[in-house]
């Protein structure tokens, strides 16, 4: 049986990772959670990017000795980031998008990559949920009508219900299954867009053949695909036009996906009935003709932020640095 003194010695051991028995530095790319960040801190010699003043003295002085950086969706790893440092073996990443991070410096260098996939699939979908439901039946709308009084003397405006209305969701892979499962468990048919059809979804899942297409069968569409040049403002006016004066736009994916001033044309001009948004393209800032939009619901990129869910991220995050760092084996590197 195990016993306590073993664990220290493991625990001691795990620090020494490099050639001089130091443990292997880390630089973080920008802040994490402040608990993911101690834990790093405990095991790793870490170096805090955002907190440095002169980089390119501190890459002169530390650049050939960072072996691994600890960063997320937010932050990415740039290609100068990237090949500033020689000695790079990892990038771990807090979070399922890798857009941020340049996957083809990081394959040229032959620096590994993980993110934290799996963990985070059922709050982003809640969240998608959430906002469906927030814009359908007008609850911020309606929040805001109870609190400036306005009952007292008004009838309150009416939703729709989604039930017997069709949700088509692009990008049906383990985010969109989960929405998938909510949608229908409100009632509501499902389409979708992938670049090939499913072969293990539901045969009465309607496959549409492009974007178009898919916005044209849909009173609710769900944008649940990677950010990154391939989906780079994949949803234009046209898909928006496609959609509708009655059509809801949910985005749980990434601003990038859609272009933001023809979403505000279209909203603004009547075109798209409504919109609900998670992720924005210039994230924090937000155009004030989305805040001034009451069949408008903004949220602060919040998908998978719950307790439980960030926790579950940030085990898997150590999970990756340990796994990688100890036995050069990370729990979910990116194919």
């Amino acid at each position: 049986m195990p016993t306590a003194t073993d664990a220290v010695n493991h625990d001691a051991d795990s620090r020494k990772d490099g050639a001089d028995g130091a443990p292997a530095e880390i630089l973080i790319a920008g802040p994490l959670l402040p608990e993911l960040m101690q834990r790093i801190e405990a095991k790793y010699r870490v170096h805090r990017w955002w907190e440095i003043a002169d980089t390119a003295a501190f890459l002169k002085a530390h650049g050939a000795s960072i072996r691994g950086i600890a960063t997320s969706g937010r932050y990415g790893a740039t290609r100068t980031m990237i090949e500033s440092l020689p000695a790079l073996e990892a990038i771990v990443s807090f979070g399922v998008g890798i857009d941020p991070i340049d996957m083809e410096a990081a394959r040229e260098h032959d620096v590994v990559v993980t993110n934290t996939p799996g963990v985070l699939d059922d709050c982003v979908a809640d969240t998608a949920l959430a906002l469906m439901l927030a814009v359908s039946r007008r609850i911020c709308e309606l929040d805001r009508f109870v609190r400036a009084g306005r009952w007292r003397s008004e009838t309150p405006p009416m939703g729709r219900k989604l039930g017997g209305r069709r949700c088509g969701i692009l990008g049906l892979g383990n985010i969109g299954r989960q929405i998938a499962r909510r949608a229908e468990a409100f009632g509501m048919d499902i389409a979708y867009h992938n670049r090939t059809p499913r072969r293990d979804v539901p045969a009465h899942f309607m496959y549409c053949e492009d974007i178009h297409a898919l916005a044209r069968a849909s009173d609710v569409m769900v944008l649940a695909v990677p950010g990154g040049s391939g989906t780079q403002r994949v949803v234009d006016a046209g898909v928006l036009d496609a959609l509708g004066p009655q059509g809801i736009l949910v985005n749980v994916a990434r601003g990038s996906v859609v272009d933001q001033d023809a979403l505000v044309c279209a909203l603004r001009e009547g075109r798209l009935g409504g919109a609900g948004l998670d992720v924005f393209e210039n994230e924090p800032e937000v155009p004030e003709a989305l805040c001034a939009m009451d069949q408008v619901v903004l949220s602060p990129h919040i998908g998978s932020s719950t307790v439980e869910t960030r926790q579950a991220m940030a085990d898997l995050v150590m999970a990756n640095l340990d796994g990688w760092f100890e036995r050069r084996r990370p729990l979910t590197p990116v194919a």
